[in-house]
């Protein structure tokens, strides 16, 4: 099969079948209500053709299965940091801290926006494979966990510390080297993998235990092998390495030097339906299973979850600004394409997206299903967010609901022929209607003007540029 085919296999795959069925959770409902109100109530219209919503029922549910199910399991301390690059914005992070969460940054950015929502040093962790001596001296002064990635980071870390004990717990991040998943681009544990020190190399190993001889404050131990398309029981083999080599640790050290363990995120996301799976549930009930001695209260534990938590709570709503017809095809013309779904767009086998068609009033359309594309604005042929996919048909002026967006879609903006970012706005509802928040307020076209120099329109007209 050509590239050109496989594109198009992923763009009319399983996502269609549930976009036609029609929605019956009750977090479909929550969005079908939700699309219907931002169209009455003018978030979504003629001059304001893109809008992303928010679930915050649908968020808080999700932390509260989190926290659930490591409870359900363990007695230990867990500390549920969100990855914050899965959705970077201070007010889903302040109430992802509100539901007891903390956070994951992994540049001088992210831990801004943390900061920003006031999750708390004692709840931040830093992780990153380029940190800087600047980045690791300001964790050091506000006492965040900082997880080193390599030898030379850890050298670094000797000089910031010298001989006292750092008020930051420090930890060391390992490869397993368990292979890829099926997104080769995400995978964090294949043999070469530019994340920790690869724990199979020659002497690796016997390395890192000496390591932690020689830095008693080295107290924690952190992996990450689970991502989109890595299967949980490859996930548990990770968890399992880095508690084995815990123990290895400890019992070279002779005494429980290693105190708690980072397992990371990466618990994968169901884009083909509105079942959340797999579970929280599911995979902690599998490392008790798999990696007993991880929760009998010896270790400490964080993760680092973030598209499994916000996935399923995002829509964009794309108003269809041209609906015409190309080699007998029928295209809709959106707002939504490329700047806020690159990675749909530009590797559609790995990323499918469900689409729903509403009508004028944001109401379900209803109809027979439709072969055809959902284009998006952007200048180039590939920008489609569904190619060929059935659908009742989209008209002028109706709506594409783009579902599971929550996690990295519009939170990373990719801006493309210019394009401003959306408004976003999380959303409540009960009997007296739904309720919207704004999260993010649309990007004015002054701000893409100032960021592209606007300030200094005459720069390269001085003398000596």
């Amino acid at each position: 099969m050509t590239p050109q085919a496989r594109s198009a296999a992923a763009r009319t795959a399983s996502p269609a079948t549930s976009a036609v069925t029609g929605p019956t959770s009750a977090a479909a409902q929550r969005r079908e209500q939700a699309v219907r109100a931002a169209v009455e109530q003018g978030l979504a219209g003629p001059d304001t053709p893109i809008v992303a919503l928010l679930d915050t029922t649908g968020i808080r549910t999700s932390a509260a299965a989190l926290r659930d199910a490591f409870a359900a399991v363990t007695d230990a301390p867990v500390l549920h940091a969100f990855a914050v690059k899965a959705c970077p914005l201070v007010p889903v992070l302040r109430l992802l801290h509100a539901e007891g969460l903390g956070a994951e940054v992994a540049s001088p950015g992210e831990l801004a926006l943390a900061t920003a929502a006031g999750v708390p040093p004692a709840d931040t962790v830093l992780d990153s494979p380029a940190k800087t001596p600047a980045e690791l001296r300001e964790a050091l002064a506000l006492g965040i966990a900082v997880n080193a990635d390599n030898p030379q980071e850890l050298a670094r870390l000797d000089a910031l510390v010298g001989s006292a004990r750092p008020s930051s717990p420090v930890g060391l991040r390992v490869n397993p080297q368990l292979g890829a998943g099926s997104i080769e681009a995400l995978s964090t544990a294949t043999a070469t993998s530019k994340f920790g020190v690869a724990l199979l190399d020659e002497g690796a190993r016997e390395w890192v235990v000496r390591a932690y001889a020689e830095r008693p404050w080295l107290t924690r131990l952190h992996t990450h092998s689970g991502s989109q398309g890595v299967a949980l029981p490859l996930m548990a083999q990770g968890v399992r390495a880095v508690y084995e080599l815990a123990e290895e640790i400890n019992a070279a050290a002779g005494r429980r030097q290693v105190d708690t363990l980072d397992i990371g995120g990466g618990l994968p996301v169901n884009f083909a339906s509105d079942e959340e799976t797999p579970t929280y549930a599911a995979y902690a009930q599998l490392l008790k299973d798999e990696v007993p001695g991880l929760f009998d209260g010896q270790y400490a534990l964080v993760t680092e979850f973030g598209r499994s938590l916000l996935a399923k709570h995002g829509t964009v709503l794309a108003r269809v600004e041209y609906a015409k017809t190309s080699g007998g095809r029928p295209i809709a013309v959106t707002h939504a394409g490329v700047q806020i779904a690159a990675r749909t767009v530009y590797a559609p086998a790995s990323w499918p997206l469900r689409i729903e068609a509403y009508d004028a009033k944001g109401r379900p359309k209803t109809g027979p299903a439709v072969a055809q594309d959902i284009a998006g604005p952007a200048c180039f042929a590939g920008d489609l967010l569904a190619e060929n996919r059935p659908l009742p048909l989209l008209d002028q002026g109706d709506y594409a609901g783009v579902l599971d967006t929550g996690a990295y879609y519009f939170a990373h903006h990719y801006s493309y022929n210019s394009l401003a970012r959306p408004g976003i706005y999380g959303f409540t509802g009960d009997a007296e209607g739904v309720r919207f928040a704004t999260v993010r307020t649309p990007q004015p076209i002054s701000d893409l003007v100032a960021e592209a120099g606007g300030g200094h329109a005459d720069a390269l007209l001085a003398d000596g540029a």
